[in-house]
């Protein structure tokens, strides 16, 4: 069973002003699939304090890292940033399998700027912020990205189909 952390980023949401459905949505996916989902937090779209709790939640080898939020065209939108900033890898297939399926249903999938990468033993994903595009993206990746993290931390090999 591998951990994971699920961070919110939200303005509102982290003065109460608004429901976090979406951090609960991967919450309770991540649950469904296995994951021991050991953080869980919803923090405001400040460049230094994303960074902070990526740093955090990878030098605790947690080794799946969602975030929901900040990849639109808002000026306070930096979660792809801050999460380029702190990974060692990028993992472009992730977003781009995401934003392809999310493209057959809107044709603003391509407004989204979420990145995936890796830091020490974490693969850290940006997800949008809206419930229906955390479900969809989620369906994308969740069900092979296990064998991804088992590469990544020595429990497995990789192996072509």
């Amino acid at each position: 069973m591998y951990q994971a952390a699920v961070l919110t980023l939200s303005d509102k949401g982290s003065r109460g002003a608004r429901e976090d459905l979406s951090g609960k949505k991967i919450c309770d996916v991540l649950l469904e699939k296995g994951y021991n989902v050991v953080e869980y937090t919803v923090i405001p779209d400040e460049f230094e304090l994303i960074k902070e709790k990526l740093i955090e939640f990878s030098d605790k080898n947690i080794n799946l890292i969602i975030t929901t939020g900040g990849t639109g065209f808002s000026k306070r939108d930096v979660t792809p940033e801050a999460t380029t900033e702190v990974c060692e890898k990028m993992v472009p297939g992730i977003s781009e399998a995401i934003r392809a399926y999310s493209m057959t249903i809107t044709n603003r999938a391509m407004l989204s700027r979420g990145v995936s990468g890796i830091r020490k033993n974490s693969l850290i994903v940006n997800l949008p912020g809206s419930l229906k595009a955390v479900t969809e993206s989620l369906d994308v990746f969740i069900d092979c990205v296990g064998h991804g993290i088992g590469v990544l931390v020595g429990e497995e090999n990789e192996c072509a189909r």
